[in-house]
């Protein structure tokens, strides 16, 4: 199956911040980040506490996120429920 979320994507939105923008406002902890590639926010994953990240793609209606780990380039839509593979897209870096 094709993403067509894809489309005209500008993968190149620079992250938020270093760890997870509701955890870091209000003291919590995260397991994983991930990077919304539709405005940068930096969200944790659905193994950590708060969920941000899924939160933040329901809320803002953005349904890409790439893994925000040393090591991954992985890209997930939530509307498709698929991992997906950009041509080109830059691998993603984490600073914490």
């Amino acid at each position: 199956m094709t993403c067509v979320h894809i489309e005209g994507l500008d993968t190149s939105v620079p992250p938020s911040g270093d760890g997870c923008v509701e955890c870091l406002a209000t003291g919590g902890r995260w397991v994983h980040l991930r990077r919304c590639l539709a405005c940068g926010h930096v969200g944790c994953c659905d193994n950590s506490p708060g969920r941000h990240a899924t939160g933040h793609a329901n809320s803002d209606s953005h349904p890409l996120v790439q893994s925000f780990e040393p090591g991954e380039e992985w890209i997930w839509c939530y509307v498709d429920q698929s991992a997906v593979t950009i041509d080109g897209a830059p691998p993603s870096v984490s600073h914490h």
